[in-house]
């Protein structure tokens, strides 16, 4: 008899999901259609799901595995709903949803669901078309602008700090020299002595490849910076630890957090129109092809006057729809 060991998942429905491993075959045994499994925020954090590293894949690839998966499940048991499915970057997410939640209010027949992931898992949902609507806060690789893209608004990256971190402004070399591990102690940098606790964002985040874009330049992340799933986590994290120092969207910067200037900018929406503020990325929306019905009236919608001010309310900075289609 084959010897197995087995790794246990907690499930959002209080259900397991068993993996197996044996030398003669694997199997993976799945609830059948579970409830809407929503990879979204719940007080603007995301659900956390830890994999193993199985089949020799590495864990970023099969969390796109299981994702994928999942999300072909939540399709599957809500297809007798007509609606679309929209999944990709957690950034772009909680907007995303609320425009969402006011397009329902308008349209109460038609049902939108949203779902976390990241960017690339969302780039992914849309090619494999899993979902109609992908979620990116990163700018499209060359092999990725294939797809059909739209920029829905701008957002900046905030640098923040718990607010009582007497730090207001740091240069953007000092920030990748700390992020990069090369300054440790807050004492280093005028602050009270401490040791700095980085926090940042997971692979494939759409918010840290442009963290990594454009502020790291070709040094590395420190290995011992925290890593969270979701701007919402980090906000959190910061918001507890004095010490801590973390990257998140600028639009969800709130009372709990303080945001650092950069070289003597501070990070409002204002700088972000007048271009004075350099930490700036796109939040787009991805389709396989030209959009077309439900996808394209909520894009509309979207895009629309009203919805644009919904969009700067919330800290984002609107833009004109620009697209560009393989």
């Amino acid at each position: 008899m084959d010897k197995r060991s087995s790794a246990k998942i907690q499930a959002p429905n209080s259900k397991q999901i068993t993996m197996f491993k044996t030398t003669n075959y694997r199997q993976i045994i799945i609830p059948p259609c579970p409830p809407l499994v929503r990879l979204r925020r719940r007080g603007w954090g995301d659900l956390k799901l830890v994999f193993g590293n199985y089949w020799g894949l590495g864990i970023w690839n099969l969390g796109i595995f299981f994702f994928l998966t999942l999300l072909v499940f939540n399709v599957g048991c809500q297809r007798d709903k007509a609606g679309i499915t929209v999944a990709g970057s957690t950034s772009v997410e909680p907007f995303a949803e609320l425009l969402a939640e006011e397009y329902m209010r308008h349209y109460p027949k038609i049902h939108i669901y949203t779902q976390g992931g990241g960017s690339t898992a969302g780039i992914e949902a849309v090619r494999s078309g899993v979902a109609q609507i992908g979620m990116s806060s990163r700018h499209l690789s060359a092999k990725e602008k294939d797809l059909y893209s739209v920029m829905i608004a701008k957002d900046a990256i905030a640098i923040i700090v718990h607010p009582k971190n007497p730090i207001k402004d740091l240069p953007l070399a000092i920030v990748r020299e700390v992020f990069a591990g090369k300054i440790k102690n807050w004492k280093e940098l005028g602050g009270k002595t401490g040791a700095i606790i980085l926090v940042t964002r997971e692979e494939g985040s759409g918010t840290r490849e442009a963290f990594q874009k454009m502020v790291m330049g070709k040094e590395a992340i420190a290995l011992e910076a925290l890593v969270q799933d979701s701007n919402g986590a980090i906000r959190q994290v910061v918001s507890g630890d004095p010490n801590a120092l973390g990257y998140i969207s600028l639009g969800l910067v709130n009372e709990k957090v303080k945001s650092l200037n950069i070289s003597g900018v501070e990070a409002t929406s204002e700088n972000v129109i007048a271009e004075k503020y350099a930490l700036v990325r796109p939040f787009l929306f991805l389709f396989n092809g030209p959009p077309a019905g439900e996808a394209k009236s909520f894009l509309e919608f979207v895009m629309s006057p009203k919805s644009q001010k919904l969009l700067s309310r919330e800290g984002l900075v609107t833009v004109l729809a620009k697209s560009s289609g393989g």
